[in-house]
């Protein structure tokens, strides 16, 4: 597995068997869309445009396609009412690894999306705030739910992303993490063998 990050929530994660994109919604962002017709794409909430691609998925339920096992868990936004669930929590589970991605989240998951999330190995965690997304504060009382062996940071300060709403800068969300970076790199492979029993913070150079 090869993790790539291309600015804001969008990721494209490289299996044996499947590409899988996440949350291009980058041509609104002033930056160009990465997924091709032959990608499975998923998108963690509401108002993402849907690519061309070979299999899309916005809502939960369970998935299961070219050797990836993928289940969509509904969950609060980080901007809905209380009763409201209009984002979606997606696990991956391909080449004997498991990871979340949270999106745009409410920071507080109950007993019974925990149960469902299970136990991860890789958590993609957005953390820009300003009302818009999870501060460091909040994404660290998820990290601590979810006891991932890594945790990758998206959705933060970007001068070449257009956000809609400005986002806080990497180096103020790592106070609020209250984390070091083990890694700077431009791709993530994860290797079990660099793991400890503490939580590793990895930083992906957007590309």
């Amino acid at each position: 597995m090869e993790l790539t990050f291309y600015g804001a929530n969008c990721l494209r994660i490289a299996t044996k068997k499947a590409q899988i994109v996440v949350d291009d919604n980058l041509a609104q962002l002033g930056q160009k869309s990465v997924t091709k017709p032959t990608d499975i794409s998923l998108r963690t909430f509401e108002n993402i445009p849907r690519p061309k691609s070979h299999f899309d998925a916005n809502m939960p339920g369970e998935y299961e396609i070219s050797g990836v096992v993928i289940h969509g868990v509904a969950a609060r936004s980080h901007m809905d009412g209380e009763s409201k669930q209009s984002a979606v929590i997606y696990t991956i589970t391909a080449d004997e690894l498991k990871l979340v991605i949270l999106g745009h989240i409410y920071p507080d998951l109950s007993d019974e999306q925990l149960e469902q999330i299970g136990t991860v190995d890789i958590a993609v965690v957005p953390v820009g705030d300003s009302g818009y997304t999870m501060d460091g504060i909040g994404a660290l009382k998820v990290i601590k739910q979810i006891e991932p062996k890594v945790v990758i940071p998206t959705h933060y300060a970007d001068k070449s992303i257009k956000y809609e709403v400005p986002q806080v800068e990497l180096i103020e969300v790592l106070r609020g993490l209250a984390m070091e970076p083990a890694e700077t790199v431009d791709k993530y492979k994860p290797n079990r063998a660099d793991w400890t029993n503490s939580t590793r913070l990895i930083v992906l150079n957007r590309q």
